[in-house]
């Protein structure tokens, strides 16, 4: 056989090798998750198809200690009515049976020394009230089901317990796996409960990992083959590491299902079945979540025994009161403008760092991108970032060498920086809890925070919910949230409703043609459903618009279509970008919209109050033509991406 034969029989045989290697690794893991902890399963393979569930017989397996609450005479003889006064102010509701007194004060537990000096180094003055109730009921062994806000503590509120119970023990042995298993949704939020558990526990030699896709595997299996008390883990790797045989669960007799609800969302249900299946029923469960949805209670009661369910807030959908929520309702080109303007009022105070949520990863590079090159010291992560990547990310912002963050969802929940101020909901998330979860980054361990919104007409389905949260939190409700709660109601087309997306709307003869309430504005609806005054105006920020639209380039306004001065009598100049100059000619005009030749428009500038979101927009010109021809509105504004 030639040489050059055997080579070429050797390469095919290589590369049928690899076919399967990527096979066998895709086949294995489980259900895809946007934050890298797992793919989708091939030609309909089940996550975790290759685990069986053992026969656990409870009169053959060991006997372990779970019961450790030990409360000194202060709690047990604290009078009723101060514990009652305790849980009304701190609105903690309680529901199941024997439920323990609250530790108001760590004095009132006698936690060991390394976990008080920890305590008192990191400035706890008390525990937080997830933790004093929470406490107890984990101490003494019981299941449990926690809701409560972001930034309550909880994660503090499952570690101390999960450190006591492990100190009681015996040590594991050769292929023994974790004691403790805590399952969480996304890499970020695993790798800060990594460094609680961390902190907390090195000093009585309890050792810890974090296991999660989008990093390499070795140095996760071998701490897992060395031998590890807390595995922190999200769904699909710990699901891969399974069915490899690199760890198992049969030592695990404390579980703890963090941010379940999101679990559920990100479709983690059918792995987190198979891996509490691999765990003996007598396990000590404890489940967090920040809503209370009928999916989250079904798993409860498949999962939990007997169980104690804690409630810190509000029993419906609720955010954190410590944060004043701002809502601007605009049109989608506005965004940009009035986000230039917001981080030009935020970079006036010393701190500032924030966090910016848009809905896809496309857009979140776009905006980063043009953010950037104005000067901003912006960064992103979103799904498709590689770990390295991310954590180096997660690292400047936390520094505050890159205060300001661009994200996807992939940082709402989990993302712990104690000192971010403000939070910007660029779009709107498709459901109200994400939104709660986004604003829920600021205003953090009873510190205050920020959160403005900008919501638009694509919104509708989704007003009355944040209504409700507005009005849960005592906040000022912006009334036009109620006229789009009233579109949606009534479906648009017909009546004075300015948000309607009918074909006269497109055309500029909409009733409400006359009725322009915000810049100059064509005659209506378009592409996104809503007109927006009278004749052929203009709208401010149409420039810095199009400098993310058209990749950075903020000359390139499309058929000469502009916003005249782009800042009109907007801020002071951004960080030493130039002006966006474009006009807007009788030739333009025509050419755009296929019309006569109309007298030119005057600009329309928007006076912005101190806030920015009152709205009181003013119009400074007169605007020529009577048909009101479509101007410089939703289909001058949505040309497609350059």
């Amino acid at each position: 056989m030639s040489y050059r034969n055997r080579r070429s029989r050797s390469r095919s045989r290589s590369r049928s090798r690899d076919r399967r290697r990527d096979r066998d690794d895709w086949g294995s893991r489980g259900g895809w998750s946007a934050a890298g902890s797992g793919r989708p399963s091939l030609k309909g393979r089940q996550p975790g198809e290759r685990l069986r569930k053992p026969r656990w017989d409870l009169s053959r397996l060991t006997p372990f200690e779970k019961n450790f609450y030990q409360p000194t005479p202060t709690v047990l003889n604290r009078p009723a009515y101060e514990v009652e006064k305790y849980r009304n102010e701190k609105e903690i509701t309680l529901r199941g049976k024997n439920i323990p007194n609250p530790i108001q004060y760590f004095s009132d537990y006698n936690f060991p020394d390394y976990v008080m000096a920890e305590i008192r180094r990191q400035g706890y003055e008390q525990p937080t009230p997830i933790q004093g109730q929470g406490w107890p009921i984990s101490l003494q062994g019981r299941d449990f089901v926690g809701i409560a806000q972001t930034g309550s503590g909880k994660t503090l509120g499952y570690i101390l317990p999960a450190i006591v119970h492990i100190n009681h023990q015996p040590y594991l042995e050769r292929g023994d796996g974790p004691i403790a298993l805590i399952l969480a949704p996304t890499r970020e939020l695993a790798q800060q409960i990594l460094t609680v558990a961390q902190d907390y526990g090195t000093s009585s030699k309890i050792r810890s990992t974090c296991v999660f896709g989008g990093a390499p595997k070795g140095p996760q299996i071998r701490d897992l083959e060395r031998g590890v008390e807390i595995c922190i883990a999200t769904p699909g790797r710990l699901i891969d590491f399974l069915e490899a045989g690199k760890t198992n669960l049969r030592r695990t007799t404390y579980l703890v299902l963090d941010e379940a609800d999101r679990m559920l969302d990100m479709g983690f249900e059918p792995q987190i079945r198979k891996i509490v299946d691999q765990i003996r029923p007598d396990r000590q469960t404890l489940m967090w979540s920040a809503t209370w949805p009928k999916e989250v209670r079904n798993l409860a009661e498949d999962f939990l025994k007997d169980y104690i369910q804690l409630n810190v807030g509000s029993l419906s959908l609720a955010a954190n009161h410590n944060i004043l929520q701002i809502v601007d309702v605009c049109q989608e080109v506005e965004k940009d403008t009035k986000l230039r303007q917001l981080l030009n009022e935020m970079a006036q105070e010393r701190a500032y760092k924030t966090i910016i949520f848009i809905e896809t990863k496309r857009k979140v590079e776009d905006v980063t991108r043009g953010l950037r090159s104005t000067g901003w010291p912006a960064m992103c992560i979103h799904g498709d970032k590689s770990q390295q990547e991310r954590d180096w990310v997660l690292s400047e912002f936390r520094s505050g060498r890159a205060p300001i963050l661009v994200a996807t969802d992939v940082a709402a929940r989990g993302l712990d920086v104690d000192d971010v101020k403000f939070v910007i909901n660029y779009d709107y998330p498709s459901c109200s809890e994400d939104y709660v979860h986004r604003i829920g980054r600021t205003g953090r361990s009873d510190k205050t925070g920020t959160a403005y919104t900008f919501f638009t007409a694509d919104n509708c389905k989704q007003a009355k919910d944040l209504i409700d949260v507005l009005k849960e939190a005592n906040q000022v409700v912006n009334p036009r949230l109620y006229e789009i709660m009233d579109m949606s109601r009534g479906g648009g087309g017909k009546g004075r409703n300015r948000w309607r997306g009918r074909d006269d709307d497109r055309r500029g003869f909409g009733r409400d043609r006359d009725r322009g309430r915000v810049g100059g504005g064509g005659g209506g609806g378009g592409r996104n459903g809503y007109s927006n005054g009278n004749g052929y105006g203009t709208s401010e920020g149409l420039g810095r618009f199009n400098q993310f639209r058209g990749g950075g380039n903020s000359n390139s306004v499309p058929n000469g279509v502009g916003a005249g001065q782009a800042r009109l009598n907007g801020p002071p100049p951004l960080m030493g970008s130039g002006s966006v100059k474009a006009s807007m000619s009788q030739s333009a005009t025509q050419n755009q919209f296929n019309g006569p030749q109309r007298p030119p428009v005057q600009n329309v500038g928007a006076s912005m109050a101190a806030g920015m979101f009152n709205q009181a927009s003013s119009v400074a010109g007169t605007v020529g033509g009577g048909l009101g021809i479509m101007g410089a509105m939703p289909s001058a504004l949505n040309w497609p991406r350059q």
